[in-house]
């Protein structure tokens, strides 16, 4: 069994914990957005480097993902006792006040983000914060109310959206917004697939639990498959790369991979699938 780092102990030892709760192979999955919004929102060169884009970066990079993560953790720690995800890669909530206090000052500097951004910015922004606290924190708990986890993860393409909104001085196009969603809400639910039993062991209903692990493959499909048809409407190339997700979702259902290990691919397809978003904006940018 591996052993997961505890907030207990030296300064060093309650750092570690705290990067290891931060889910460094996740914190791509809040600043990654960051990055393709601001990359499609500039009209120039010069609007790719400005001081907001990178206070936003930052934010969502590291302070984000400890107030996302810590919350999580803070009231899923006894579900997580029986959470087989939680050795090694992840831990399990053992916090001290010097936790505690790190995910809540997250949550502060979160606040002077409404202060370096336009208004049009704010309500991507207060969704964020409504819905990274309320997934997992009461009274709304969405990650225990079947398909509201599921439709609440956009929350994670939301900075992007406060991103572009930043820049640009406009919302982001519909198809756009739509699309990100139902991408969120398919990586959700394929993250959920290795809980099914350990929730199902605590009580907890999920889209995942309902469907059972065939029937959310297949939910992922569709989610994956309609996120492309959206994004088709602004560009057939955006589409074409997004249906890398229900390709992958598909060889993963019909061949013996073990979705809990499947799982741990999928940040590195994401980054992989942001940057070349990203490369293709700023050749949209720089040659037109």
């Amino acid at each position: 069994m591996s052993v997961t780092p505890r907030a207990s102990g030296t300064a060093t030892d309650r750092l570690r914990y705290l990067l290891t709760l931060s889910r460094p192979r996740f914190w791509l999955y809040l600043a990654g957005p960051v990055v393709v919004g601001v990359a499609f929102a500039a009209d120039s060169v010069g609007e790719l480097f400005l001081p907001v884009g990178f206070a936003l970066f930052g934010y969502f990079l590291l302070p984000a993902n400890v107030l996302l993560y810590g919350v999580n953790d803070v009231f899923d720690a006894d579900v997580d006792e029986a959470n087989p995800k939680k050795e090694g890669k992840e831990a399990r909530w053992s916090g001290d006040r010097f936790v505690l206090g790190a995910v809540v000052v997250g949550g502060l500097l979160g606040l002077a983000t409404f202060a370096v951004t336009p208004q049009v910015a704010w309500l991507y922004l207060g969704g964020f914060f409504l819905l990274g606290v309320e997934y997992s924190a009461p009274p709304f708990r969405f990650k225990t109310t079947p398909f509201l986890d599921s439709v609440s993860n956009g929350l994670y393409v939301l900075p992007g959206m406060a991103a572009y909104a930043t820049i640009a001085g406009v919302h982001p196009p519909w198809p756009a917004v739509a699309g990100a969603w139902l991408w969120t809400m398919g990586m959700h639910t394929f993250s959920a697939i290795p809980d099914i039993e350990p929730d199902r062991e605590a009580g907890i209903r999920t889209t995942a639990t309902v469907l059972g692990e065939e029937r959310t493959y297949a939910y992922c499909a569709v989610c994956w498959l309609t996120s492309a048809v959206a994004f088709g409407a602004l560009d057939i190339r955006i589409a074409l790369l997004l249906l890398a997700y229900p390709v992958v979702v598909f060889g993963i259902y019909w061949s013996d991979i073990d979705v809990t290990r499947a799982y741990w691919w999928y940040p590195a397809l994401n980054t992989l699938v942001g940057m070349l978003l990203t490369m293709g904006a700023l050749w949209r940018l720089l040659y037109g």
